[in-house]
């Protein structure tokens, strides 16, 4: 699936279609922190097949994933490029927390 692919709006915008065509299924996100930031950034969203190839995308490049539904859905609501705001700070923390974990047990 190409990046070009990846940005093009979803076949229905309208959340109640989403269950009856399978959009509701898989839901991901990424997110993207870089020292100039406030915070980490939305890079990618999406549900069914663009979830799925946002997944693909980070295990071909050894980006760690963790499923957290409530925290997708949350991130889902966010435009593209936003930085997340001070209310998700806490669980984005233990999200990193995780990640530094995950980093430490991989050392050579």
């Amino acid at each position: 699936m190409s990046w070009r692919r990846l940005r093009e709006p979803a076949p229905t915008q309208d959340p109640k279609d989403w269950p009856e065509r399978g959009l509701d299924r898989q839901v991901a996100v990424a997110l993207r922190y870089d020292a100039h930031d406030h915070a980490p950034r939305l890079v990618a969203k999406g549900r069914g097949e663009v979830a799925k190839a946002i997944l693909t995308l980070a295990e071909t490049h050894g980006v760690p994933i963790t499923k957290d539904p409530d925290l997708a859905s949350l991130l889902q609501q966010l435009h593209l490029q936003q930085e997340i705001p001070p209310e998700l700070y806490r669980v984005i923390a233990e999200l990193l927390v995780f990640l530094y974990q995950l980093n430490a047990e991989y050392r050579p």
